[in-house]
């Protein structure tokens, strides 16, 4: 895509400057040098780019960034001062991360400016404190930047907290009022799992829209690339108790670059260790994740509520609908006493929901989990497969509303579980019928159910799949809660098979719940 409407019109330029300009196109790449750009625009450089293979990126880190320690790179900070829109009093700022470590593609980052021309933001060492290090920036060039974060004063007025980043590969992460950093969501998901090997596309661009003084929301354009895929992203962020995110984009697949197996779209990554439903034997702290569970709304309107596990496998779990009206991974369990960690603070972490904007199709929410050695480790995966790809050189258009959200969360309308528990307590099963024989303890809480009498007769409706037996089902309030609680005791058939089971309440002939589905892995 060549530059499109110069600065200067270019019967003021001299003929050298106008072959200098056409060099540096082509030196620097055209989307780095176009002088305007808009959705539209965006839309065919990326359709322009997933018609050639994926660029090799030729820059290269200076030999002293290449070998970077971790607490080197720690060591670099970006001057405040310096932040973009700061000298101007905007309520939004923006801040640069340094590359060098895990981050070794550089990202080439603008401004868009009202009228849709185009700065661009160069890479500059004197926009950084070096710390201890000893490093002369002064060679380097235009190396570009590892990322970027975005400022707004989401606490109080007198100090502008950090709202959103974005770094490293499509990863991006934001906060509202009173949050702490946990799950992050991604741009795009390629064949995390079944195809030959995942591919994580990048952000290779940003464009940042100058923001109107008072402005209430700032706008990120970005370019994505990988091998299979480009796209066109727009994300519209508004701060707040419940910070959105408004993602549109388009996204093209490569012909020629090999098959997608699995296109992952709105995917959210977490983290999930231990919980109530899976306790730890060693660990002082009750539980330890960023989520707990995922939630779904089908095109049926149905709610369905799949806690999280740590499995000693890969683990997939699918879930068809026609449309789907909303899915997250959430983070319910908002007590400090649940997690007793006072670093941590996960009881802080937000939820993230998103609701898709116009029909999405047929197609699947899919899960995958994976095994984690510490908390350390991402080990949880969410995403929209859609039924059918993109044909080659057609865009899949995806629109949705990504909220983080905090105590102030999604629910069902109904209601819904609080907790998950597996055990027994007093029995008289030996432990290889207990081991066959697992039991579940389930609590339900919401409206619906608040606005039953004591004496309603609620029973809870539990099924199996073919692997699984339902031995017993108990319904019954929990007058020290205030809540309903269901035991299910279910045998498992084939040891070295999972089972799937669900559940949920009804009154007469209603549904006064969601549905709690849950995988009994295999042993």
């Amino acid at each position: 895509m060549s530059p499109t409407f110069p600065l200067v019109p270019a019967s003021r330029r001299n003929r050298a400057t106008v072959l200098l300009g056409a060099l540096l196109a082509l030196l620097c790449g055209a989307s780095a040098q176009a002088q305007r750009l808009d959705w539209d625009s965006l839309t065919q450089l990326a359709q322009t780019r997933a018609a050639e293979p994926l660029r090799a990126n030729s820059d290269k880190l200076p030999a002293e960034l290449a070998s970077i320690t971790y607490d080197q790179l720690r060591d670099i900070r970006f001057k405040t001062e310096q932040s973009l829109w700061r000298a101007d009093a905007l309520p939004f700022e923006a801040q640069f991360f340094h590359l060098g470590l895990y981050q070794t593609e550089p990202v080439r980052i603008h401004e868009l400016l009202s009228d849709g021309r185009v700065n661009h933001l160069p890479y500059s060492g004197a926009d950084f404190n070096f710390g201890k290090n000893t490093f002369n920036p002064a060679p380097w060039g235009d190396l570009g930047h590892a990322g970027f974060r975005l400022h707004y004063p989401l606490n109080g007025q007198t100090y502008k907290d950090e709202l959103v980043v974005f770094q490293g590969a499509s990863y991006f992460r934001a906060l509202g009022a009173g949050q702490q950093y946990g799950l992050s969501a991604r741009g795009l998901a390629i064949d995390t799992v079944g195809g030959s090997g995942e591919e994580f596309p990048r952000f290779s661009e940003f464009w940042l829209q100058r923001p109107a003084a008072g402005a209430t929301d700032v706008t990120v354009f970005a370019l994505l690339e990988s091998k299979r895929a480009t796209g066109a992203y727009r994300f519209v962020i508004r701060p707040g108790q419940q910070t959105t995110t408004t993602v549109n984009a388009r996204i093209f697949l490569r012909p020629g670059a090999g098959p997608v197996n699995t296109l992952g779209i709105a995917p959210l990554t977490s983290m999930f260790l231990t919980g109530e439903n899976q306790p730890s034997a060693t660990d002082f702290r009750p539980e330890v994740h960023d989520s707990d569970g995922l939630m779904m709304v089908s095109g049926e309107g149905e709610w369905l509520w799949r806690p999280l596990q740590r499995p000693k496998g890969v683990t997939v779990s699918s879930f068809t609908m026609k449309s789907p009206r909303g899915f997250g991974l959430m983070q319910r369990d908002r007590s400090f006493a649940s997690y007793e960690d006072v670093e941590a603070r996960y009881e802080r972490r937000p939820s993230a929901w998103i609701k898709p904007l116009g029909d999405w199709g047929p197609g699947r929410v899919e899960l995958v989990q994976l095994p984690a050695p510490d908390e350390t480790h991402d080990n949880v995966v969410a995403y929209w497969v859609p039924a059918a790809l993109p044909a080659s050189g057609q865009p899949l258009e995806v629109a949705y509303e990504l909220a983080w959200q905090g105590d102030a969360q999604q629910r069902p309308p109904s209601s819904w579980v609080t907790q998950t528990r597996r055990g027994y307590g007093y029995t008289k099963l030996s432990l290889e019928e207990q081991g066959r024989q697992p039991q579940y303890v389930i609590d339900f809480t919401g409206p619906a159910l608040d606005a039953l009498p004591a004496d309603a007769a609620v029973k809870a409706v539990v099924s199996a799949n073919a692997n699984g037996r339902v031995l017993q089902t108990l319904a019954y309030p929990n007058p020290a809660t205030r809540t309903w609680r269901v035991t299910v005791r279910v045998e498992r058939i084939d040891a070295s098979q999972p089972v799937e089971l669900r559940a949920y309440l009804q009154h007469n002939n209603d549904t006064v719940s969601e549905t709690w589905t849950h995988l009994l892995l295999p042993e």
